[in-house]
């Protein structure tokens, strides 16, 4: 097993630091039609985040296509499988922010995106780069998919990457510890995997 890390391996936060929270959705609430149950566990955390970082926060959400004909390559073949959540498909409202995030936007900002890796929206480095971000503090869902994929689409861009270990779920437990292993004993220079408590004290700081 490997050892949670206990602090912030490379330093205090910069002044750039931004908190990017992924798909916190209605869509993948418990209720949702597309439920990660550990949602409710995580949301509390993900809430005390965005009000810390209330102005240095970007909420994304995953966006389907209004039907599986109008993608492209294996998307297409996803969504034939996954119809329910297509737009033509889906009961208003599921894409929305789950409600107790939503009331952070404004003065948070809202960037929406097709496909896993939340750097797929053009919209997220336009924002990013006017605020001069040089940091990630990463929450949301899902642990193995989205949150993965933007993790690394942050790393290769040079951001420093902070995972909030309480504040990210998925729907499979394995999907998560095997990324929190990956985490912890690949990626210590790009990577630093740590619990709430640690980053909200460094940014009160």
């Amino acid at each position: 097993m490997v050892e949670a890390q206990h602090g912030l391996l490379h330093g205090p936060l910069s002044p750039g630091t931004m908190h990017l929270c992924l798909d916190m959705q209605k869509l993948f609430a418990p209720s949702g039609p597309w439920p990660t149950p550990w949602m409710a566990r995580v949301l509390p955390v993900t809430v005390k985040l965005a009000e810390a970082f209330r102005e240095h926060t970007v909420f994304t959400r995953f966006i389907p296509p209004v039907s599986a004909d109008v993608e492209i390559g294996v998307w297409r073949r996803f969504y034939r499988r996954w119809e329910v959540v297509t737009r033509q498909k889906l009961p208003l409202g599921m894409l929305d922010l789950v409600d107790e995030l939503a009331a952070f936007a404004p003065p948070a900002t809202v960037v929406d995106k097709t496909r896993l890796s939340a750097f797929s929206a053009a919209e997220l480095a336009t924002v990013l780069n006017a605020r001069g971000t040089d940091t990630l503090i990463i929450s949301g869902a899902e642990t193995d998919m989205c949150v993965l994929a933007s993790v690394l689409g942050a790393v290769d861009r040079g951001y420093r990457v902070i995972v909030v270990t309480d504040a990210i779920c998925s729907s499979s437990d394995s999907g998560h510890d095997a990324l929190m292993t990956l985490y912890r004993e690949r990626f210590t220079e790009q990577i630093e995997a740590v619990e709430s408590a640690i980053v909200l004290e460094a940014w009160r700081g």
